[in-house]
């Protein structure tokens, strides 16, 4: 094969600007160093009992062949379900819910089944990194909002100016990864207004709408007028620590759905069938019974409180988060030149793998300041971070990468 031959293989055009994800490149060094990984947003703890033994259950009771395209009917009547007890309003099991391969798997169908070539995608930086190069894949165009730290609030000026006679949709995420804001009810206004003045679309990704702190989730498609062109994008993972089981879901109007449909049959075509079936069976019971919820919730804000504790220790300046299981903290205050140097110098001397959040940010006017640390850990693994923080101390190590 000569060079010439071999040049004309890799990436296609769409694709080559994104490169590795930073988890995957992040992940690989924390295995290398023998890290603590607090990069990769990943409980380290298992989901609870009565949703594996739901799962053993379907297994065990023949669920093992292709479920409808479009999720088990058991499995679409408990997301509507759940949409009835987070949202208040009834969605069709049938006509308005999808059931995918995880929360970025609907975002894809989303994005490919409801863009046009050309069309274009106001998102609001720091995004998760799927975000972009989905719209790439479907030969659409981002238009990027940078929020400004510490504060991250949307404003007016800002988001207008993204959207224009091509919009086509926009793409919030609250609780929002990676800087864990809620956004409020001001903020949400400028998006409705901006989004019915266009006619576009709200892809509204609220896989972390169970891990709140400060005041319950509110999804904006329960602002008036707002039902009609939204569409909510759910997730079990998050919820019930299961990250691995991917399954997710979208919740729209039939006229979205059906571009929606049309892109993931030929995705994945149906989720895992027993998992959807555990799934139901999960979805359920918590809405019968909240006691669960509750317990996450208080789990996750003594794991924030600790790691809090941790990174300010550390000497870290930190944002504290209202909602996601997430934390950032300032690298260059620090003393580090920019997240990406603060990221490697920990992983590599400290031993603790964090996430720099330039990364979910236009390569062309990224916010270079912050670090990514994830507490949906056991406390021994962070209890494990602070020895290693205190063992090397991030301002030691940034003023050796002076």
């Amino acid at each position: 094969m000569t060079a010439t031959t071999h040049s004309m293989h890799g990436p296609s055009a769409r694709l080559a600007p994104f490169g590795e994800s930073i988890f995957t490149t992040m992940t690989r060094l924390a295995v290398e160093h023998k890290a603590v990984n607090l990069g990769q947003g990943f409980p380290d703890f298992d989901g609870p009992d009565f949703v594996k033994q739901a799962a053993q259950r379907a297994i065990a009771e023949g669920h093992g062949q292709y479920a409808r395209a479009f999720g088990l009917p058991e499995t679409n009547r408990a997301i509507a379900l759940a949409a009835k007890r987070t949202c208040g309003f009834d969605a069709d099991p049938d006509l308005e819910v999808t059931v995918t391969a995880g929360c970025t798997e609907a975002i894809a169908a989303c994005l490919l089944g409801l863009l046009s070539p050309g069309d274009e995608v106001v998102l609001l930086d720091p995004s998760y990194d799927s975000y972009a190069a989905c719209v790439a894949m479907a030969g659409g165009v981002a238009r990027r909002v940078r929020l400004e730290g510490p504060d991250f609030r949307i404003t007016r000026a800002s988001l207008s100016a993204a959207f224009s006679s091509r919009t086509k949709a926009i793409l919030l995420n609250s609780p929002h990864n990676p800087t864990g804001r809620m956004f409020d009810d001001v903020e949400c206004a400028i998006v409705a207004d901006l989004a019915e003045q266009h006619d576009a679309i709200i892809l509204s990704d609220e896989v972390y709408d169970a891990i709140t702190y400060a005041r319950p989730h509110r999804s904006i498609a329960q602002m008036p007028g707002l039902r009609e062109r939204t569409v909510i994008l759910g997730s079990l993972g998050k919820t019930f620590s299961l990250t691995g089981w991917k399954i997710g879901w979208a919740i729209a109007p039939p006229s979205i759905t059906a571009g929606i449909r049309c892109a993931h049959q030929f995705l994945t075509f149906c989720a895992a069938t027993p998992l959807q079936r555990a799934a139901a069976d999960a979805l359920t019971a918590v809405c019968r019974d909240e006691t669960y919820l509750g317990q996450l919730r208080a789990e996750y804000a003594a794991r924030r409180s600790l790691m809090l504790e941790v990174l300010n220790e550390a000497g870290f300046r930190c944002v504290e988060p209202e909602g996601s299981y997430f934390i950032l903290a300032d690298a260059i205050e620090a003393g580090f030149p920019d997240d990406v140097t603060a990221a490697r110098r920990l992983v590599a001397e400290a031993g603790v793998a964090a996430i720099p959040t330039s990364s979910f940010h236009d390569p062309a006017n990224a916010d270079r300041r912050w670090l990514r640390f994830a507490f949906c850990k056991r406390e021994s693994t962070m209890l494990d971070a602070r020895r290693r923080l205190q063992a090397n101390p991030p301002r030691r190590l940034a003023e050796r990468a002076v």
